[in-house]
């Protein structure tokens, strides 16, 4: 069983769904849905239930939300190793959702993420869990020098290094540790802030991310084709139409984990985005950011829907 080190968000996320018409400053009618969340969080859950050994290494307040997020990750059988700040809150994330699913606005309240230094990747645990990992995955809640910190270590033991953008705001952040991620996931206006403007064409996305440094990457653009690339390999995958949408919270961080599932067991850039992509449709059939129906033969069972990939190059 293939190991694999997640450092990066393991806190709250709290999403208000309206159930009618969306109404612009204004009360508007809708259900309220709490669980435990983060893209690094998210992506060890769903990596775990599809067979990986998972460890988690997040900062974290000493309250009840704190033990709410442990809890989460015994549930999906997670090894959860936090640096624990027994005077202050975990953060969290609060969301608000049209009634498609689609996100409006939302607030981060992350700050603790700071405290997560340079320094405590060379806490002898950390480092033995550096050493044992078969790959790594980050994501940008960390503040900019440990993700630069993090890519040099990773590079120095030989690891792969896989990074989820989280946001246009957070992405920044990976700069510093370009060099070093060999796997970026991102979005497609997470993209935009690294290159710093647009392709004519989607298919363009690869060589303007290489151009800004990102050595490999996935690029969702919603309903519309995910573009992917590895080294000299390109690939592009036209999602399939889904009857329902619950939630779309949780979908990119799905897809980074179906993908790197498939790449760390040896399947082409082309297969390994498949996998993203079915995982994506998984989580967004359900109304959790992980879905508990994630597995490998759920997995297997969603790619009789997802279409072949398209080799670019």
């Amino acid at each position: 069983m293939k190991k694999i080190l997640v450092l990066g968000g393991a806190h709250i996320d709290r999403r208000g769904l309206i159930t009618g018409e969306t109404s612009p400053a204004a009360s508007n009618p809708g259900r309220w849905m709490e669980e435990a969340g983060g893209g690094g969080f998210n992506a060890a859950r769903n990596l775990s239930r599809l067979g990986f050994d998972v460890r988690i290494i997040s900062p974290r307040g000493g309250d009840s939300t704190g033990e709410a997020v442990a809890a989460a990750a015994i549930e999906a059988d997670v090894e959860d190793t936090p640096f624990v700040f027994l005077d202050r809150k975990t953060p969290s994330y609060t969301a608000i959702l049209e009634r498609d699913g689609n996100l409006i606005i939302a607030l981060a309240d992350m700050d603790l993420y700071d405290l997560f230094s340079p320094r405590r990747l060379r806490v002898r645990a950390v480092r033995d869990a550096i050493e044992a990992t078969d790959a790594i995955l980050c994501d940008a809640n960390l503040p900019k020098d440990t993700l630069a910190a993090l890519g040099k270590a990773a590079k120095e033991q030989g690891k792969l290094l896989a990074a989820i953008a989280i946001s246009p705001a957070k992405v920044v952040k990976l700069q510093g540790a370009l060099e070093n991620i060999d796997i970026l996931f991102m979005n497609e206006a997470e993209a935009r802030t690294i290159t710093a403007h647009s392709p004519e064409k989607s298919a363009d996305w690869p060589a303007q991310l290489r151009a800004a440094g990102v050595r490999g990457g996935v690029v969702t653009r919603g309903s519309n084709e995910v573009i992917a690339f590895v080294g000299e390999n390109t690939a592009s995958l036209q999602p399939p139409v889904l009857k329902e949408v619950r939630d779309v919270t949780g979908a990119g961080d799905a897809l980074a984990s179906g993908f790197l599932a498939g790449h760390l067991q040896g399947q082409n850039i082309g297969e390994s985005l498949r996998w993203g992509t079915a995982a994506a449709a998984i989580t967004v059939l359900s109304p959790f950011a992980t879905s508990h129906e994630m597995s490998q033969d759920n997995i297997d069972l969603m790619l009789r829907l997802v279409p072949e990939a398209q080799t670019l190059s």
